[in-house]
């Protein structure tokens, strides 16, 4: 009778450990729709006057800031559930951050950035420039609220799927505030502890009991202006986490809720087709149908991001061996990296940078030869197809940018281009990183 109940009980414990696929699509970026618009060029400017205002006032400032997130261009959302019955979001899956928030009901009715001290409490024009609701800014509204066509936290979560938590089973509260500043905006709310689920409702999921995440109030325009995406799951380490939260999937490995600590990431390479699949998320273990058997792994210098050295990288009559700290970054659609190696590669392909458009462009019809970036004394190559991207309006990105961190951490960030050439394995539980090839089935 013993030895029976030691088998059902490994058996119940096997059960409970599984293999998990999660169905990404792909998307419209900000940047192309904005493009279409024509508002890239105003939203641009913004930006770039509010990132030289907090500059110039750090102290104003009192949100942690997560320096390598940039979502205009991203391409790929997940769909997750939230709660008991599970309320469905759209997000983000980013392994460059380690939060999970969606928009609240509450979204928006708090009277937004006016109660926060983000520089609302400012005069004039420099209320505007850096608040999403222009009724925060007392007196006439100037030409470049005008321009700049600034909306509400109301508006701003207009169209988004909410979170409510009178509606879950669930739900236990936490309310603790929060408040993270990414490069492309800012997110802020409170916390709440509630199941989350990685998968759409329908699919196998891989349920989470006891997460804590955020309930956004309020959201930046470039989260507002994207009708694909509701919130960011982030899938980096604890100690990359505002507050200290633990993340979704490092909770899911505590739990034991998967056979391995680790997950794999494939991005199915689409050209410009929109609104179709766009690649798997695998959590707790490899993925054979669409990834071959690892090349090799490589170690984490930091398990903050997935962080970790290359030595060198090439293109053309240009190479360069100084040797790198980079990240793997499924929340980044380009590659950045310093501004003198971006330049010249850019150089030795052929591509220009266009300073009001923020991106480099090149020839739709180049060839330029792959970039081959090594790691661990082995050769990756990125090809055409995974570099130059159509741009709308008959034009192609080349899918670089120069990228400062501004102190201590990565020089560079692999992101999309990168993970579609290879599959990437996060290895949690060891803290190392491994690359696989992309078999003829994932294609």
């Amino acid at each position: 009778m013993k030895l029976r109940l030691i088998v059902l009980l490994a058996l119940l414990g096997l059960a409970m450990s599984e293999v998990f696929q999660h169905q990404i699509t792909k998307i419209k970026s900000a940047r192309r729709r904005m493009r279409e618009q024509g508002t890239w060029k105003d939203h641009l400017a913004r930006k770039e006057l509010k990132r030289l205002y907090k500059q110039q006032h750090p102290k104003t400032f009192a949100t942690v800031s997560q320096n390598v997130n940039d979502w205009e261009d991203m391409e790929y959302v997940g769909n997750i559930t939230i709660g008991t019955p599970g309320q469905p979001f759209a997000i983000i899956l980013d392994t460059g951050s380690s939060n999970l928030w969606v928009p609240d009901v509450t979204c928006g009715s708090g009277g937004g950035d006016c109660n926060t001290d983000s520089g609302c409490n400012q005069q004039g024009i420099v209320c505007e420039l850096l608040c999403d609701d222009p009724n925060c800014c007392s007196g006439a509204k100037s030409a470049f609220s005008r321009v700049f066509r600034k909306r509400s936290g109301k508006v701003a979560c207009t169209g988004k799927h909410l979170f409510n938590s009178s509606l879950s089973s669930t739900y236990q509260q936490n309310g603790q505030s929060w408040e993270i500043e990414y490069g492309s905006g800012s997110a802020s709310g409170f916390l709440g502890v509630d199941t989350v689920s990685f998968g759409a409702a329908g699919t196998q999921q891989l349920v989470v009991p006891k997460t804590t995440f955020g309930q956004a109030t309020d959201i930046a325009d470039v989260f507002a202006q994207d009708p694909a995406i509701d919130g960011i799951l982030g899938l980096a380490f604890t100690s990359l986490a505002v507050d200290n939260v633990i993340p979704p999937f490092i909770n899911a490995v505590n739990q034991q809720l998967v056979d391995q600590p680790i997950f794999t990431v494939y991005l199915e390479e689409r050209g410009d087709i929109d609104n179709t699949p766009g690649g798997v998320f695998t959590y707790g273990g490899l993925d054979t149908k669409n990834c071959g058997p690892v090349i090799a792994y490589q170690p984490l210098s930091s398990a903050t991001y997935f962080q970790f050295s290359i030595q060198s990288i090439g293109v053309g009559s240009f190479s360069s061996n100084a040797g790198w700290d980079v990240i793997s970054d499924t929340g980044t659609s380009f590659i950045g990296g310093p501004q003198d190696v971006i330049s010249a590669i850019g150089q030795a392909v052929g591509a220009t940078y266009d300073d009001q458009e923020g991106a480099y462009f090149i020839d739709c019809n180049a060839n330029p030869g792959p970039v081959t970036i090594t790691i661990g004394g082995k050769q990756y190559q990125l090809p055409k197809k995974n570099t130059v991207t159509d741009a709308g309006q008959g034009q192609c990105f080349w899918d670089f940018f120069p990228f400062d961190f501004g102190g201590f951490g990565p020089s560079w960030i692999l992101g999309d281009p990168f993970i579609r050439s290879y599959c990437n394995v996060y290895d949690v539980g060891q803290q190392r990183i491994g690359f696989t090839t992309v078999t003829a089935s994932g294609k």
